[in-house]
């Protein structure tokens, strides 16, 4: 598409009057390349190791939305070759037993449905119509059966009878009565009556089957019965579930319908992973502690007696997706100090890692991410990212050995200078703590010229940022700031110790100090310049940005992007109190109105005296609306000057489209650029 007609169209989707003039240029990325992105991700490798299926997601121009194909590349010689490869979203591919049938999931009779595809024979089968969403698509052992989970709708409650309406009489819309503690979800709205229940189905076709009832939803990940007569899986059937969120067992249901309980330990339970033979049963566990952050344990369950026994009690990272790879090995990941790491563990707690280099599955923020599926013959396909590419496939062997086997954005990056990533560690001004952060310096750095610093906070807040790609801060160092990020105290991936720092104290002038000291660090090294600092920050960094600026004046200016600024309405309305109450506070907000109070931006704002954007989805539920409306209306009060965005449509995940990355990485350099001396 030529360059004046692909600028024309995206200015057209975003209105984007305002963006500067995207030229020709090599250096650094542009607004225009976000369309161009691409990533790989959910990597399936057959039974016999030689090919990979994997969800190849790129951007739509002209309909502003991600689209998820499914290709197949050779694990020898690399060579790809598209499955499906249209204007259709594709996903879930599931390899057969035998390795002749890949089963996904897939919009392209016109709702989204299961499918089967031969291989051989080149031919896909419809085989559902069904009415929601479908997820933890699994074989059973002997290939005969595919199992999954959806959700099955009952009716809204009623408590009023109206008197019945003339006929062609229009009235309004019936009125909407919520029973219900959990009623609403970000990015979903208004949850409708119904619970998860799990199904199986003939991989021939056929009509699916429920398995499981109650008011209680079943689902996560489903596994088979060495003998495919039964599956395990997690829930919650306690009665109070809603209340009591951090609870979970394993449950076993055959196809008689009889559920039997498996585990029964305080916490959760879950990700069940049968051995080759059936005769060991791997499953993750978490405590019920009424804490923000819990590590998630190995377990091995003989499954003969039911017996369990913790594997690596003291290792002190979250162990996840644990996979068999052997009799007595299984592969997993884990966050440590930024980075996720494939390794392998035996059976009896031996850690080994295979690679650190497990990145790229999130475009916009440096988010710690990655995939990967494994074979019982021990050869592995994940997703590969670098700080300076999105995610590609690569395997790992029975040796140990790494290969590449994609290179999605070779076409748009190779050609370009990116700004490069740079570690760099130092005390906190608090406590001493040491922080771990980054920073990017602009294509074609001179370290004896001065730059603009743009300090860029992390979300969670128990989330970890690390040296990975990300188009926002990618854009911002193509406009010749130095970006820094850290992972103050509370972030994930460096123990349980680490992560509850911030027990009760979110926000604090704690992690403030993580960060200012950060900003001091960066100064010390001599490019930046000191007259132009910036800071900014998303949902749990919105909070964090606001905070700062109630504490601070040392910046130009700063853009706070969803955040909570008055966490005594927050926990009341969005939804996630229910989960955030007993496990971020000591107590209700009635009883404890100080505390809450005393962790709200708001009770700050009279400090404040930095030029502040802020910006929120309208139709975002973790943070509501009425959270960055209170802080912009009290900052013009007072006649600070400030900007207040909406982003029509945008739930929580602003960036979920990409035009709306690009609005929001636009109005932020625009905002800066307006402060900078």
């Amino acid at each position: 598409m030529p360059f004046e007609l692909k600028r024309t169209l995206i200015c057209t989707l975003l209105a984007c009057a305002a963006l500067p003039a995207l030229a020709q240029t090599e250096v650094g990325l542009q607004a225009k390349d976000i369309f161009e992105l691409e990533y790989a991700n959910d990597p399936q490798i057959s039974p016999d190791g030689t090919q990979v299926v994997y969800v190849r997601n790129n951007n739509d121009v002209m309909k502003d939305a991600k689209r998820q194909n499914l290709w197949l590349v050779d694990t020898k010689s690399g060579a790809q070759s598209p499955l499906f490869s249209d204007e259709n979203n594709y996903s879930q591919p599931r390899w057969s037993p035998d390795g002749s049938k890949i089963a996904f999931v897939s919009n392209v009779s016109g709702s989204t449905q299961i499918h089967v595809h031969y291989l051989a024979q080149n031919r896909t089968a419809l085989l559902t119509q069904l009415q929601s969403g479908i997820s933890g698509l699994t074989w059973s052992p002997d290939g005969k059966w595919l199992a999954f989970s959806q959700k099955v709708a009952e009716k809204p409650a009623v408590i009023a009878k109206m008197p019945e309406k003339p006929k062609g009489a229009k009235w309004s819309d019936s009125a909407i009565v919520i029973d219900k503690a959990y009623y609403q979800a970000d990015g979903r709205g208004l949850i409708k009556p119904g619970y998860r229940q799990i199904f199986v189905l003939p991989s021939e076709g056929g009509t699916p089957r429920q398995l499981t009832s109650g008011n209680y939803h079943h689902g996560g990940k489903l596994a088979w019965r060495a003998d495919a007569k039964a599956i395990v899986f997690s829930a919650n059937r306690i009665a109070d579930w809603e209340y009591k969120r951090l609870e979970g067992d394993l449950f076993e249901v055959d196809f008689n319908r009889n559920i039997t309980q498996l585990t029964s330990a305080p916490g959760r339970e879950y990700a069940p992973s049968f051995s080759k033979n059936g005769k060991q049963l791997a499953y993750l566990s978490a405590s019920n502690a009424l804490n923000p952050y819990r590590n998630s344990k190995l377990n091995i369950m003989d499954w003969q007696d039911k017996t369990s026994h913790m594997i690596a009690k003291d290792f002190d990272r979250s162990i996840q997706d644990p996979t068999w790879i052997g009799s007595d090995r299984l592969a997993m990941t884990y966050d440590d100090h930024g980075k996720r790491k494939l390794a392998s563990i035996t059976t009896k707690g031996k850690i080994t890692d295979i690679t650190d280099t497990l990145s790229g599955t999130t475009l916009g923020r440096p988010y710690l991410s990655g995939e990967f599926s494994a074979n019982f013959d021990g050869e592995i396909a994940f997703t590969q990212g670098s700080s300076e590419r999105p995610a590609d496939i690569a395997i790992t062997t029975r040796k140990g050995k790494v290969a590449q086997l994609t290179r999605l954005n070779e076409d748009l990056l190779a050609h370009k200078t990116l700004g490069k990533v740079h570690e760099i560690e130092y005390s906190s001004s608090f406590d001493g703590e040491k922080i771990q952060g980054w920073y990017i310096t602009p294509p074609n750095f001179d370290p004896n010229k001065k730059y603009p610093l743009l300090l860029e906070i992390h979300g969670g807040p128990h989330l970890a940022y690390g040296p990975h790609f990300s188009a926002e801060l990618q854009r911002y160092a193509a406009e010749g700031y130095v970006v820094f990020y850290d992972n103050h105290r509370g972030s994930s991936s460096y123990g349980e110790r680490f992560a509850m720092l911030l027990k009760y104290k979110y926000s604090s002038k704690e992690d403030f100090a993580d960060h200012n000291s950060g900003v001091d660090a960066m100064l010390e090294k001599g490019f930046i310049d000191k007259d132009n600092l910036f800071i900014a920050g998303g949902s749990a960094g919105g909070i964090a940005t606001a905070y700062a600026i109630g504490l601070t004046n040392r910046f130009n200016a700063a853009v706070v992007v969803k955040p909570v600024i008055n966490w005594l309405s927050k926990v009341l309305t969005a939804d996630s109190g229910l989960g955030q109450i007993p496990t971020q506070f000591p107590g209700m907000p009635w009883e404890h109105m100080e505390h809450y109070w005393q962790r709200s931006p708001l009770s700050l704002v009279g400090n404040v005296t930095t030029p502040t954007m802020l910006m929120t989805g309208e139709e975002d539920l973790r943070t509501p609306m009425a959270e960055t409306e209170q802080f912009y209306q009290a900052l013009k009060l007072r006649k600070i000057d400030s900007v207040l965005v909406k982003i029509p449509g945008a739930p929580h995940g602003i960036a979920g489209r990409p035009s709306r990355m690009i609005s929001k990485i636009e109005h932020t350099l625009a905002w800066f650029e307006k402060y900078k001396k």
